[in-house]
């Protein structure tokens, strides 16, 4: 989500789940992995340890991942439900992605 106009703290959220909470670890360990590659600065990461609602704050882009039951109970995109959404390139290479995520949702 584009956040720029919204938010005085970041420029983009950047919000994803995993089914378990080692699957949300993962995508975690996996996002600083990455971050640290390109020599972009981790802030802070929260709620590691739980593994439920884990934030990575990178300044400019803050990641909110999800286990999947606390995305849906916290509904945070909803919150932000005026931010401009974006396009991101893996989109489209994941089998069976149809849609975003609200569209998801309202299927289900």
């Amino acid at each position: 989500m584009d956040v720029r106009n919204k938010s005085d703290v970041t420029d983009y959220f950047l919000v994803c789940s995993a089914n378990s909470t080692r699957g949300v670890k993962t995508i975690v360990d996996n996002i600083e992995k990455k971050l640290d590659e390109l020599g972009q600065k981790i802030i802070g990461i929260e709620g590691y340890a739980e593994g439920n609602w884990v934030l990575v704050d990178s300044a400019d882009v803050v990641v909110h991942v999800f286990y999947e039951p606390y995305r849906k109970f916290y509904d945070i995109e909803s919150l932000w439900s005026d931010a401009p959404r974006l396009s991101l390139p893996f989109e489209q290479a994941i089998p069976g992605r149809t849609g975003s995520y609200d569209q998801a949702r309202i299927v289900e």
